[in-house]
């Protein structure tokens, strides 16, 4: 996979798929115990993913926020912080969210063809917009993070984003946390959307390790590529 970045999937959602209610306020799934583990999880990445979605509703910093993983990640020869990376099909982002304003480390943002030129200008120097093409092409984007140095890519959603790594066969790895309840409003936003998927029952993932944090449990699984 020298053409690309090894992709790794993470997401939280109750027993029935959903990783978020219909609330104006964000449902917590995961606990703190999770949370630091997610932060490990970022620290062995190079680049973390979001779409333009989750950086609107969530307001995300994106950031390791460990000081002794940062001083480790340094140690190594490391930037402290990971590369922050945004995919958007609208150019619908704005320059003050916490995506482009929390630290220091280089935030990329992955256009459509057609959004770009009012995207360059909208951003004005938060971060660096690459044309994509239209349709966005996700190994077009993947292509241009290895030839950034881009070994291993962590992709934190949302829904949207998760359904097209994995429709396209373009994950490796998935990290599905299970909060013990449900949610049930079918206004809600869901771990995947509506696809074909090749993690199909003739070619499923293997489970790698099941972790039980407190009341949440860990499920990992490698995603087998079809040939």
């Amino acid at each position: 996979m020298n053409d690309r970045p090894y992709v790794l999937l993470s997401c939280a959602m109750s027993v029935d798929g959903y990783i978020d209610d219909a609330s104006p306020e964000r449902l917590r799934l995961s606990s703190p115990a999770d949370f630091d583990r997610v932060d490990g999880v970022r620290a062995a990445c190079d680049a973390i993913l979001v779409g333009a979605g989750t950086v609107r509703a969530d307001d995300p910093k994106l950031l390791i926020k460990s000081p002794a993983r940062q001083d480790r990640r340094a140690a190594r020869g490391l930037p402290r912080q990971l590369t922050k990376v945004t995919v958007t099909s609208t150019g619908d982002l704005d320059p003050g969210s916490r995506f482009f304003t929390a630290g220091d480390s280089p935030k990329l943002v992955y256009a459509a063809s057609r959004a770009v030129p009012a995207l360059k200008e909208r951003l004005a120097g938060a971060g660096e917009v690459i044309d994509a093409g239209d349709p966005l092409d996700l190994r077009r984007l993947l292509a241009d993070l290895a030839g950034r140095g881009v070994r291993r890519l962590m992709v934190e959603g949302g829904g949207g984003v998760h359904t097209h790594f994995l429709t396209e066969g373009l994950a490796d790895e998935l990290h599905l946390v299970v909060a013990p309840f449900f949610v049930g409003d079918p206004a809600a936003p869901r771990f995947v959307h509506p696809g074909v998927f090749p993690q199909s029952p003739a070619h499923p993932m293997r489970l790698a390790e099941v972790t039980r944090i407190g009341d949440l449990v860990l499920m990992r699984y490698l995603i087998k590529p079809r040939h």
